[in-house]
């Protein structure tokens, strides 16, 4: 239970930068600086258009393992290649997990 209170001084634009990093990350500003100075993980949330992005992204990582299959047996350099842009858009993907 959280009982004890502390201010902090900083300039107006420390304090909307907060405001808005605070607000990116879908905590209170108490919150985030609470976590920053215990220096845990501060989680930034998607917007729309980046999950959209990254559902794009997704779908292309399928499909190019699919050209990457479909060509192997003709062109299994151009497969080859092919796998690897899925698998480096799949290592991408991943590093959101993190």
């Amino acid at each position: 239970m959280k009982k004890e209170f502390v201010q902090f001084r900083c300039s107006i634009y420390e304090k909307k930068l907060l405001r808005v990093k605070a607000k990116k990350s879908g905590l209170s500003i108490s919150e985030y600086c609470r976590r920053a100075a215990f220096e845990d993980r501060i989680i930034e949330r998607f917007t729309k258009e980046q999950i959209e992005m990254y559902k794009m992204l997704a779908k292309y990582e399928l499909n190019f393992k699919r050209i990457g299959n479909m060509f192997r047996k003709r062109n299994p350099k151009l497969a080859d290649e092919v796998v690897q842009l899925a698998n480096k858009i799949r290592r991408h993907l991943l590093g959101f997990k993190k």
